[in-house]
């Protein structure tokens, strides 16, 4: 499936020398939308769809991947819903206001594992790991520094808390090995790194990776060369950086507010933005998912084993 053919004529693929901006017409919007904060893209190769959510709405959409246009609502689960992930036995795997929970294929959200008593604490960004296991960041609103923590359902361990002390856990990704996994804390402005063991679900400590200028560090993904494409807010730009922080390209977007992306299976980036905080007349766009031939694939969706 070519998800895109019109792209690849006027974006092509590219690889860049460290720090050199590329010269390329703007990625085109995909799905036009007016999402508040629009973000965790997944793929559903299978499916042939693209599915993102509106945290602060509360909202989880698709649309298709064989053609741009308009998304269509899944559902609306009336509280922030961060990110999903697709689930073995149908559906999704959910970070919610609450803690986790699973979403039906009809829409309807079950909290199961409500780990965020405090109402003022909210979940953010989440992935699944190659083993099934589903990772999520939860902040404070207000974004109180050290009030942020790195959280795991297992389905065989239970769910826990893997790191604290965070303030806006964000953009999570695996290096192809499994052997690095990798977090952006944004209000940090830094994305971190430390050593994974995907037998156990076990982190080492973190380190900084990249310090971030210009922008918070946001969504990410990595693709088939471990390099991370990451998603920058206010700068307008996702940027690749290697497996060692090393910038090697960025992408600059007609919005101000990127917030994630992800790769389809025939090497298009999808890039969700937000609405939230900009001037329509200067960002018609903003809430849109773009899309961009990055000439490069990334690892699949990870699937939700329970």
């Amino acid at each position: 499936m070519r998800t895109i053919a019109r792209l690849r004529q006027r974006c092509p693929a590219f690889r860049a020398e460290k720090g050199k901006r590329i010269p390329m017409v703007d990625p085109e919007v995909f799905v036009p939308c007016d999402a508040q904060v629009g973000e965790g893209p997944v793929v559903e190769e299978a499916a042939g769809r693209l599915v993102f959510v509106d945290i602060p709405q509360g909202r989880l959409l698709r649309a298709d991947l064989r053609k741009p246009g308009p998304a269509t609502e899944i559902a609306n689960v009336g509280m922030s819903l961060g990110a999903v992930a697709p689930r073995r036995s149908g559906g999704w795997v959910a970070a919610c206001a609450e803690g986790f929970g699973t979403l039906r294929p009809d829409g309807a959200l079950t909290v199961r594992h409500p780990v965020l008593a405090d109402p003022a604490l909210r979940m953010n960004d989440a992935k699944c790991d190659s083993a099934g296991r589903f990772w999520a960041g939860s902040t404070h609103v207000s974004f109180e520094p050290g009030r942020g923590a790195l959280h795991c359902w297992d389905t065989e361990r239970g769910v826990r808390t893997v790191a604290e002390g965070l303030t806006l856990p964000n953009g999570l990704g695996w290096s192809p090995d499994d052997a690095v996994f990798y977090l952006a804390d944004s209000m940090r402005r830094v994305v971190l790194r430390a050593a994974f063991d995907v037998r156990d679900g076990t982190i080492g400590p973190f380190s900084e990776l990249i310090h971030v200028e210009g922008g918070l560090p946001d969504g990410l993904c990595v693709d088939e060369d471990g390099c991370l494409w990451l998603a920058v807010w206010g700068a307008g730009e996702v940027r690749r950086h290697d497996p060692h922080g090393r910038l090697l390209a960025t992408v600059r977007f007609p919005v101000s507010r990127p917030s994630s992306c992800a790769f389809g299976p025939d090497g298009t980036l999808f890039v969700t933005s937000a609405r939230e905080g900009t001037e329509a007349a200067r960002e018609p766009l903003a809430g849109s998912v773009f899309a961009v031939d990055a000439g490069l694939r990334g690892r699949p969706a990870s699937i939700f084993e329970d």
